[in-house]
């Protein structure tokens, strides 16, 4: 899946660019944002440990970490702004926001429509589960409930594998996978999908009696998606990335949060 994508990505990327070549001096993207001195990114703010409230009510987290960072060397202030995440391809291009930087998956519809970053995190979409339900594999959800973001790659992911979708009893959409973990915990939901980077750091902050089963329902890269004219912005946050990778400061933000530098940026 990974190099599918990133075939897709060049691809994307190369024809992006012909077909912009015409239009290229329209694009001040970059220069708007300068101008203006605030660079907007439109997140999930219920999605630990890349994006999330802490005790104070902060916005916090891994891509809000690099976002902070990157602002800085592009000499303006980073804001983050709430979004709904089933409306986010509508904030990004009403212009409400400058890009998506929130676990966001690249597919191929996504890579169409917007202009996206390399990856700059692996990811997968996993079950999560009660620890003493019984359940070990995907098979076992046969004729089970499980319960899902709405809008969220793991609606994609569960409408593609369709086997296993056709075995279910049903599917519950949460707004938030917090609220959808919530609900494992209390047994509305006999198994919750969801990004792994996502579960995995849930199930180690809150010592709940959650366990993720071994088998993926699919893999997948996160990118920062960005609207498809605004090229030059795209390439400048990409360049800045590039440069935390080099100088080892994203190895030192992902060893934050993670234990360990999992990023792939430069890699």
């Amino acid at each position: 899946m990974k190099k599918i994508i990133g075939v897709a990505l060049v691809c994307f990327l190369a024809f992006g660019l012909l077909g912009c070549s015409k239009t290229t001096k329209e694009d001040n993207s970059l220069e708007e944002l300068k101008s203006r001195g605030e660079f907007v990114l439109g997140l999930d703010d219920s999605f630990p440990p890349l994006g999330f409230r802490n005790e104070a009510n902060e916005i916090v987290g891994y891509d809000i970490d690099l976002a902070g960072e990157v602002a800085k060397r592009l000499g303006v202030k980073l804001r983050c702004q709430p979004i709904d995440w089933t409306a986010k391809e509508q904030e990004l291009a009403t212009g409400n926001i400058d890009c998506i930087w929130n676990g966001f998956t690249m597919t191929a519809e996504r890579l169409e429509a917007m202009s996206f970053t390399e990856p700059y995190l692996d990811n997968a979409q996993v079950v999560i589960v009660r620890g003493d339900s019984g359940i070990k594999t995907l098979a076992d959800l046969a004729g089970k409930t499980i319960g899902l973001q709405a809008g969220s790659s793991a609606a994609e992911a569960v409408n593609g594998a369709e086997s296993f979708k056709k075995s279910l009893k049903n599917i519950v959409e949460f707004k938030e996978n917090l609220t959808a973990l919530m609900d494992l915990e209390i047994g509305g939901v006999d198994g919750v999908v969801m990004d792994m980077v996502v579960g995995n750091y849930s199930i180690k902050t809150t010592g709940k009696n959650f366990v993720v089963l071994d088998e993926h329902l699919s893999t997948e890269e996160y990118g920062i998606g960005f609207r498809k004219g605004d090229v030059k912005l795209r390439d400048e946050v990409q360049r800045i990335l590039n440069d935390m990778a080099a100088d080892g400061t994203i190895a030192e933000i992902s060893t934050k949060w993670f234990g360990a530098d999992i990023s792939v940026v430069g890699k």
